[in-house]
């Protein structure tokens, strides 16, 4: 039976609904927080305010997107996920190699034994400590997806390991996966080193590749089977055009529309309403989704973005998949 891994729980796919697909609800400090005060989103009052106009347009779902030892909190994740009604994707996983030490697990270990800690996140319960050593105490939230990171034009040897100890938990697990993409380039050679190592194409999810508009390099990327997460929407200056909306545009016109999620990645304080910030959480269910409505994208592909594409990314693979 298909399944999403939520923080509370196992639910079926078609109860996901409308869907963020690449979120930070959860900050708790770390070195992603000593590099960038602004990062710091350690309040689950907070978030639940500022979940609480995109829940009223519909939100009903969220990928969290800060794995081990920078910043994340299951049971904070757990209790942001009960006080506001929406469903969170905790994940495990690897940041980019920035957001650790050089002496750092993820140096020193191994494949199979970074794939252990990973599959461990998912199969039993994320680590209260986060992976920060050297006790390992199991919570009861469970990790619904592996976030990994690559650099800008590359796979660094690390990364590569990284991505392949991700790609053996999916293999064992059926654990879907969200990359990140640094200056949204790489996403082919991300996308083919995965599913190479035996991933489900529609489990590897792409993040930031909408900051490249070039509609050969999302065409490449498209060939690989893989999905794309578009989160650059409110990013775009004043009076220039919106690449992401001239992106989403082209995907539909290709018929690709259905290889595509949309989130905000909004990671920082000065993004969210509760701390003064702008545009708050509600602006891709509210002025982005406007803003689609009036380039064409209406109801229909605000479905499949919103809500049949999320369900299908990040639904567990079979075990013969």
């Amino acid at each position: 039976m298909p399944l999403v891994r939520t923080v509370l729980g196992d639910i079926d796919p078609a109860d996901l609904g409308v869907t963020y697909a690449h979120e930070h609800l959860v900050i708790d400090g770390g070195r992603p927080v000593q590099l960038f005060p602004d990062f710091r989103l350690d309040s689950v009052e907070d978030a639940v305010a500022e979940l609480a106009p995109a829940h009223a347009l519909g939100l009903r779902a969220v990928v969290d997107a800060m794995p081990a030892d920078c910043g994340r909190n299951a049971a904070k994740l757990a209790a942001i996920s009960r006080a506001s009604g929406i469903h969170v994707l905790a994940p495990t996983g690897l940041h980019h190699e920035r957001y650790y030490h050089d002496r750092h697990w993820s140096a020193i270990l191994g494949v199979d034994e970074i794939a252990a800690l990973f599959a461990a996140d998912v199969d039993e319960g994320i680590d209260a400590n986060d992976y920060g050593g050297p006790v390992v105490h199991r919570t009861p939230y469970r990790a619904g997806v592996i976030k990994i990171a690559g650099d800008a034009d590359r796979l660094t040897p690390i990364q590569e390991k990284v991505f392949a100890a991700a790609a053996a938990t999916h293999v064992q697990t059926g654990v879907p996966i969200l990359t990140h993409c640094e200056g949204g380039t790489v996403g082919p050679l991300q996308a083919r080193f995965l599913v190479e190592r035996g991933v489900r194409p529609t489990n590897v999810v792409l993040s930031h590749t909408d900051k490249v508009v070039d509609r050969a390099y999302q065409r490449e990327i498209f060939a690989t089977g893989a999905m794309v997460e578009y989160d650059q929407g409110f990013r775009w200056q004043p009076g220039a055009e919106n690449g992401t909306l001239t992106l989403l545009e082209w995907a539909f016109e290709d018929g690709l529309g259905e290889r595509v999620v949309l989130g905000m990645d909004a990671a920082r304080r000065g993004y969210w309403t509760v701390h003064g910030g702008t545009p708050g959480m509600a602006w891709l269910l509210g002025a982005f989704a406007a803003a689609m409505a009036g380039r064409g994208i209406g109801p229909a592909e605000q479905a499949l973005l919103f809500v049949a594409n999320p369900a299908r990314a990040f639904a567990f693979a079979p075990p013969d998949a």
